[in-house]
């Protein structure tokens, strides 16, 4: 028998997807799960007349492959991948590749480059964004590990990814776990979006008192203009869709939103690095409060709720909404960028900014109109420190800005949350002030814990320490940051 270009491990919905997508690329597939049965039925089934065939043992699907293997994992992120590993080692031989798939912690690909290199082997963290259908038809894609394979594999990712004006939705992203945390930051980017229009449509939904058909008619119209997205799009599906009964479908699904985790890691590692994700901070927690579905209906009971009118005309207010949301969009991005800049210095990686936004143009959850104009930003000036300081985006802000303080203090009078708004819009605010309040905190540092302080009349780098009570002596404490 012929043997197979690629051997697929896991198959769940994406991983059945992306042996398809390979089949009708041209590629033949060999494909193994943990349960035979669906494995069995898979090949049976959807897969009848592809050039896709099943393994029931992880021996058979290595010996059923083209040297030097590839082997793609399709398995749960954690523990799943290293066991699997632990099981495919032994059998694989110098020179074989193995893709991760799945949503892996960057430091986990980390560990499992350096692993496979040591016995000659190469290893790539491979993120890949579009759920189900982008499997299926062409998702993103951010590969990254070792950089040897790179070009045994790229044919087969680039032939399989979404593409947009002819160009591939795959590029190299860098050694390492880059891969990995690139499609992290996009999660994270993602977690922002999806709070940012859940906010909108609640501002139309409690604080105008819209009905569904109304808003689904609103985020309709935005899809066509500035706001064009994927979200926005699917956002717009949803409203319309009704239930058996007739009834918008939306109004029955619990008001609990689950997460599985990248979006947390995200913030974790923004407070490691020092960046301030604080958009995609707050709809982390904006899903963790939004888990307290008890406790919120009765303190709705004990606390009540503000009773503010709105006095403005709705239609003003809507498309205050819509450049409110088109603002925050471009916090969420530019704070997702300031996150893979820093990570880039401090884990010593080459990202390519501008690739970035083209990979992420089609395919994947969090594409938008405007990740053209973030690839020009980088083709522009490719040291640009932050995306707000290019001309394109600091004209959006700047003519949004009356439009989003405007909608941001509707939600305040209606007691409507809008965490993540309001976090982009005071991070707006503090980013473009050249003095902010800070010095108080570093002279109270100072006064309780003789941390210092740098002065503004002497050069950077220069420490002082006042003893502010006169009773605490002259020594200042030994310096160091987190």
């Amino acid at each position: 028998m012929e043997k197979a270009d690629i051997g697929l491990i896991g198959l769940a919905v994406m991983g059945q997807n992306l042996a398809l997508n390979m089949s009708d690329h041209g590629f033949t597939v060999m494909v193994y799960n943990r349960t035979t049965e669906r494995m069995q039925e898979f090949v049976q089934g959807a897969a009848a007349g592809a050039s896709i065939t099943g393994a029931e043992t992880l021996k058979t699907l290595v010996s059923g492959l083209r040297t030097p293997r590839k082997i793609m994992l399709m398995v749960r992120a954690g523990k799943v991948v290293d066991t699997v590993l632990d099981a495919l080692l032994p059998l694989l031989a110098p020179g074989d590749m193995v893709i991760d798939g799945g949503n892996s912690k960057f430091t986990d690909t980390d560990r499992r480059v350096a692993l496979l290199a040591g016995k000659g082997m190469h290893f790539i963290g491979c993120g890949v964004s579009g759920g189900e259908e982008g499997a299926r038809h062409g998702p993103a894609i951010m590969p990254g590990g070792d950089e040897q394979a790179w070009p045994q594999i790229r044919s087969l990712l680039q032939s399989i990814a979404a593409k947009v004006d002819g160009v591939p939705c795959c590029q190299w992203i860098g050694s390492g776990g880059a891969g990995h945390y690139v499609k992290m930051v996009h999660n994270g980017i993602e977690y922002g979006d999806m709070q940012l229009i859940a906010e909108a449509y609640h501002l139309m939904r409690e604080g105008l008192g819209m009905d569904i058909d109304a808003i689904q008619q609103v985020f309709a119209r935005w899809n066509q203009g500035v706001l064009n997205s994927y979200l926005v799009e699917i956002t717009a599906d949803i409203l319309a869709y009704k239930d058996k009964d007739g009834q918008p479908l939306l109004d029955k699904i619990l008001d609990s939103a689950g997460q599985k985790g990248t979006g947390k890691w995200a913030g974790i590692n923004a407070l490691e690095l020092g960046v301030p994700l604080t958009l995609i901070g707050e709809a982390v927690f904006a899903r963790c409060l939004s888990a307290f579905k008890e406790q919120r209906q009765q303190a709705q009971e004990v606390l009540g709720l503000p009773r503010a009118r709105v006095q403005e005309n709705a239609e003003d207010i809507v498309d205050a909404i819509e450049q409110a949301l088109y603002a925050s969009k471009i916090i969420s991005y530019a704070q997702g960028y300031m996150l893979m800049s820093e990570a880039a210095q401090a884990y010593g990686w080459n990202l390519h900014y501008g690739d970035i936004a083209l990979v992420w143009r089609g395919g994947c959850i969090i594409r938008s109109r405007f990740l053209d104009n973030i690839k020009q930003a980088y083709v522009q000036d490719p040291g640009l420190d932050n995306l707000l300081l290019d001309e394109f985006f600091a004209r959006a802000l700047r003519n949004a800005e009356s439009a989003w303080r405007k909608t941001c203090v509707l939600g305040v009078q209606q007691g409507i949350p809008l965490p993540a708004m309001t976090a982009a819009l005071s991070f707006f605010d503090g980013y473009r002030r050249g003095r902010l309040p800070a010095n108080l905190i570093q002279a109270q540092r100072d006064y309780f814990g003789a941390h210092t302080y740098e002065r503004v009349d002497r050069p950077r780098g220069e420490y002082f320490h006042t003893d502010w009570t006169g009773q605490g002596g002259g020594v200042a404490s030994g310096r160091y940051d987190v």
